[in-house]
This record gives structure tokens, sequence and C-alpha cells, in this order.
């Protein structure tokens, strides 16, 4: 590959490549440095593209339709070339394909698109599993876990993203130098969540994430959106800093100001899905000048480029015209020429095309540590993100014990007799329905929110899928358990419930599996559904029916055959049941009110269709519908992994 390298190195120079300046860049960068990056020195690259084609997918006929729809072309014959110590920008107007480019450079949010082309990535053919070893990746949409402090966040990268042969101590000393140097001392111990820390301290905190394990490519999604002119200046700054060190870095950015524009070395100006020009900035006005497009004085050259290539609205026929003209001067020059030589020279594979089916399995993207080192760093930040978020845990707590005590003081003064035992029942119900509705939502609403994040770690090769399935539950168990049990502890005695210390603590446990169970399904639920609105508002419908047929309302043996199967899915019935048994089996009233003067607990039993017999079936339902919930749970997040963007 070094030989390669010396052989073409005339051609990398004449583009613009000064390979002798990135060498003593990076070799000088990390000799001012005094870092535990010494331990792991990044490679050297050029990425390289040929002849990218991009077509949106084919939709397909039916018997309405006359004749199969062309499918769209969206980039056309894309070539291009970026080495180390570069900073190339990415450039055009709305609808340009630049946003595009660089997800078919990344393999990223490609699912929809048929891709040909070759990439290659110091003369071999890359992949998805190569690039992911070897580059960075920031986002334009930061995603964060927003109960972790920004310190925490970084530690957490550290301990996933870092190769095993690093010890404790060198990764924390890493996460301090990149603290140190992004700037972010100042907001180190803030919560991510908090208003407290600003956009920009969160945009570089995105690219300390991805610079901890010193990546040798960088790419950026528009890394200044949504920034003042200023804060967008010093992030292009930290990224220029970053490529003076032999990196190469590579970003789309909308319409940078003229002080941002100093700071590429590179640009590739794009239009109508192909490149109007490629090649270091200077070089930029004298080609649109060769073809009397001439940048008025004191005028941003971004701005000039931009409104030169876009289409104007009233005007788009003549807009295209002139757009093609460009493009096709652009493809017969020099410049063009000399980019295609340089992409060629980096392509000594001889395979001729990458398909994207075969290389977006970003399912089977690497990863650097083993299953538990995995397991222990997300089981910690599941444990913090219980801890501090509240609607997880504090709001929970405090809804449960405010309606244990409305609850115990509307039924306060019940005692175990004859004639409440319509109103025990009535206890049983909103035991049941309160540990539903108090979790279900709380879970919904975290999960789904959650998954997103879940989804670019998984696919960076940070974590596997049971593993943060398995921490996310273990974290969840001890409000699972806490929740319910002080509940129960709160209501038991004033809605009148069995005396027997024994019976209490079988209904704890009842109510503790009630509400794993309902965990469970709110788990399935957030899992099959991305979107948290449309997740929680499914919750409501889905819900409903099971508790109707719980029980409460009808008797078992009253609901229709094709509702039958229903019963065995709702964990109302097996609490209800349970409870109920739990409550009644072993009790002897002698009451003027019972008929004969005697009523046993079976007799009560048979009178709200419950069998005693059924109770061990009761408690083992609600055990199977725990487990079934979470094993459906866990194979619809495993297919949103497999799924494309």
């Amino acid at each position: 590959m070094e030989d390669i390298s010396m052989v073409h190195k005339e051609t990398f120079v004449n583009l613009g490549f000064d390979t002798e300046q990135s060498d003593l860049r990076s070799s000088t960068g990390a000799g001012h440095r005094n870092s535990t990056l010494s331990s792991f020195k990044s490679r050297s690259v050029t990425y390289s593209w040929e002849n990218i084609e991009v077509y949106a997918e084919e939709k397909r006929t039916n018997c309405f339709t006359r004749s199969p729809q062309v499918p769209e072309k969206i980039l056309k014959n894309v070539t291009g070339c970026v080495g180390p110590g570069e900073f190339l920008a990415i450039m055009g107007a709305s609808g340009a394909g630049k946003t595009t480019l660089l997800d078919c450079l990344t393999f990223r949010n490609t699912g929809k698109l048929k891709i040909l082309g070759q990439r290659h990535l110091n003369g071999e053919a890359v992949n998805i599993e190569t690039l992911a070893r070897l580059s960075g990746y920031v986002q334009q949409n930061d995603l964060f876990i927003p109960t972790l402090t920004v310190k925490e966040h970084l530690k957490f990268q550290a301990l996933l993203r870092m190769d095993e042969i690093f010890s404790y101590d060198e990764r924390m000393g890493r996460v301090n130098e990149a603290i140190q140097e992004l700037g972010l001392t100042k907001c180190m111990d803030t919560v991510i969540g908090h208003a407290d820390i600003s956009g920009g301290e969160r945009k570089r905190l995105a690219f300390a994430s991805e610079t901890l394990t010193n990546p040798s490519l960088i790419f950026c999604d528009e890394p200044t959106s949504g920034l003042d002119s200023f804060m967008a200046y010093n992030i292009i700054q930290v990224l220029k800093t970053i490529a003076l060190t032999g990196k190469t870095v590579v970003c789309s950015i909308h319409q940078p100001s003229s002080d941002v524009f100093d700071l590429f070395d590179r640009i590739l100006l794009m239009a109508e899905g192909r490149t109007a020009f490629f090649g270091p900035v200077p070089d930029c006005l004298s080609f649109f000048s060769s073809q009397g497009l001439s940048c008025p004085s004191n005028y941003n050259p971004a701005d000039f480029y931009i409104r030169t290539l876009a289409t104007m609205a009233g005007d788009e026929a003549e807009s295209k015209k002139k757009i093609a003209e460009i493009c096709d001067v652009y493809e017969s020059s020099e410049a063009s020429r000399l980019v295609s030589a340089t992409a060629k020279a980096n392509s000594t594979n001889s395979n001729p095309k990458i398909q994207e089916s075969d290389g977006n399995k970003v399912n089977n993207s690497p990863y650097k540590v083993s299953w538990f080192a995995q397991f222990k760093a997300v089981l910690w930040r599941s444990f913090i993100t219980v801890i501090r978020e509240p609607t997880v845990f504090k709001v929970k707590m405090i809804q449960t014990i405010f309606i244990a005590v409305m609850v115990a003081l509307i039924f306060q003064g019940h005692a175990l007799q004859f004639v409440s035992i319509r109103n025990i029942q009535g206890g049983f119900l909103i035991l049941v329905s309160n540990a539903t509705f108090i979790h279900i939502y709380g879970v919904v609403s975290v999960i789904t929110n959650e998954i997103p994040t879940f989804l670019r770690e998984h696919r960076i090769g940070m974590y596997r899928t049971d593993v943060y399935f398995l921490s996310k539950t273990l974290a969840d168990l001890p409000s699972d358990f806490l929740l319910p049990f002080v509940f129960t502890l709160i209501t038991y005695h004033a809605i009148g419930l069995n005396v027997l210390v024994a019976r209490f603590f079988i209904a704890c446990a009842i109510m503790i599996l009630v509400t794993n169970a309902v965990t469970s399904f709110g788990y399935f639920v957030s899992c099959l559904i991305s979107s948290t609105e449309n997740a929680i508002n499914s919750v409501t419908p889905l819900v409903t029916p099971l508790m109707y047929i719980g029980g409460f309302y009808i008797q078992n043996s009253a609901v229709p055959a094709y509702l039958d199967w229903m019963r065995y899915l709702s964990w109302f019935m097996y609490g209800n049941e349970a409870l109920s048994i739990n409550q009644w089996v072993g009790i002897q009233f002698n009451d003027t009110a019972c008929p004969d003067g005697v009523c046993i607990g079976e007799h009560i039993l048979n009178d709200y269709d419950y069998n005693p017999d059924f109770y061990y079936r009761d408690i083992l339902g609600l055990c199977a519908l725990i487990v079934g919930f979470r094993v459906l749970a866990f194979f619809a997040l495993l297919r949103k992994t497999y799924g494309k963007d």
C-alpha cells in the first residue's frame, strides 16, 4: 500500500495533496501532545470514489400501471478523492445531492437507494466494517442520553469504542484529554439534558465522542446547523485543527460564511446530482471566471457558488441549462481529469461494483470489546438513566404514593366482612389497573426515546442488541419490584384484605408479577412502534380490551368464544383471579346476610366465576406473559437493527 502511494505521489501533489506536509503535520501534531494516543497511531488514509450513481427505489407496478416507472437518478457519475491532512467541504444548493453523496460514502441512510460505483480506501474496496474501524461520523442531529453528564458520556464512549488493549486508566486519560482539547472542561460535570450546556458545547461533545479513538477519517453532516456565525466558525476551526494532525476530514455544509469558507482546503460543488467543481478552494474562482461567472468583490464566494448553481423559481429551464453547461465544462476540464486519475490510482482492487445491498448490513459492525465489557458499561449507564430520569422513577414513585393514599382514604373503615365483598373486588381492579397505567406509559416514552440512540450506537459497533436489552431489563427491575410493593403496602389493610401475613406477601408478589408483565408489554409496544407519539397513542386501544375481559366487568364464562383466546393474554385476568383466590380461600363468614347464614370463600369465588384450582395457572400465566412479551420485544428490536434506514 505504501509503494502504491509513492508511485502516485506526483499525482497527489498536482491535485493539491501535499503528502510530505501532511506527514509533517501529523508528526508535529503528535509530538506537541503528551497523549495516550501515542499508544495507538492512526493510519494515513486516502478515500476515493468513482462514478457513483444513485437511483431512488423503483416503484412496484400493478395492474393499473401501464408501464414500469423509470427510477429517479439522484447522483450522476460523481468522482472524487481526498487524502490525509485535507479538509474537504461538500457544498451545493438544497437538493443538489450533497447529503446523498455523504450517505453513500459512509454507508448510512441508503436503504431505499440503489447505488452503483466504486469506493476505495488506500487502494482497497471499502466496506462498512472497515470504514467503521477507521472513521468517525458526526451526524447533523446529536443524539445523547440526556441524563448523563458530559464526562460520563465520554467515559461510556471510551469504555466501548477503544480497543481492549487499553487499560481503564488509559481510557480515562484519553477522556480527560478530549475534554481539554475540545474546550469542555467548564461543562464536563453538567448533565447533557440541562439547559446549561449550549449548542456549541453539544456539537463539540459530538466531535469528542468521535475523536476518542483517534480515527483516520472523519465525516461530518452539516456541523454548523443551528449555530450562530461565531459558534459555527469555532466548530469548523476544530475540524481544521483535526485535519492539520494528518487526518482526512470530509463534511457537508449548506451555506458557510466567508470566514468559515476560508478554512476549507478543498471543495466539492454539486448541482442537480452532478459535480460542478472539485479541487483546491483557490482554483474554484478561476474555474468560474473562465466561464464568465466572476465573483463580485467583497462577496462571500460560498454564497456566489451556491447562488450560481441554484435552480431559480420561475426560471427553472434556464437555470438547469446553465447548471448543465457548468457541469459539462468541468467534466471536460483538466481538473476533472486529475481527479479521475487520482481516484483511479487509489483503486488497485479489481472488484468492479459495490452494491449497497452487499455493504449496508450495519448490524455486522465490529465490536471493540467483549460481551461482558459491553454489558458492564451499558448496565452502568442504564442504572444512571433510571435513577436520574424523572419519568422513570421519581414521578412514578410520587404517583404511586399519592394514588395509594387516596385509595386508602376512600376505603378506610372497611373490614373483612360479607357486605364488603364487592368493595374488596373493586379494590383488586384498582390495584391491577393502577399498576398498568402508572408503569406502561413511562416505559413506552423512555424506550421509544432511547431507541434512535441505541440504533446509532449499535450500528457503529459499540454494543450488541442483547446487551442493551438485558441491561435495560435489569435496570428497571428495582422500580418494578419497589413500586408495586409500596402501593400494596399502603392500600392492603385499608381495602380490608386478608389479615394473614402470608397472604399479604403473596398479594405483594402477585402485584410485582403484574407490574413486570405490564413492563414487558410496554417494551413490546416500544420496540414494535418506532414513534413515541404513535406508541403512546396505541397503548389505550391495546390495553383496554385486555382490561374489559379481565373478569372485572364480565364473568370469564360469559366472554364470547371468538374472543376467549384474548383472556390468556390479559394480565388483568390472571392478576384479578390470583388476588381473589389468595383473598377468599379459607375465609368463612357467619352472617345473617349470607345464604343459609354461612358463606365460605369458595362460594364467593364461584359467584365471580373464579376457580381456586387455577391459582397456579394464573401465576404461571403472569410469568409466561413476562417472558413472552420480553422475547417478542427483543425480536422486534433485533428486527430494527437489521432494517435499513
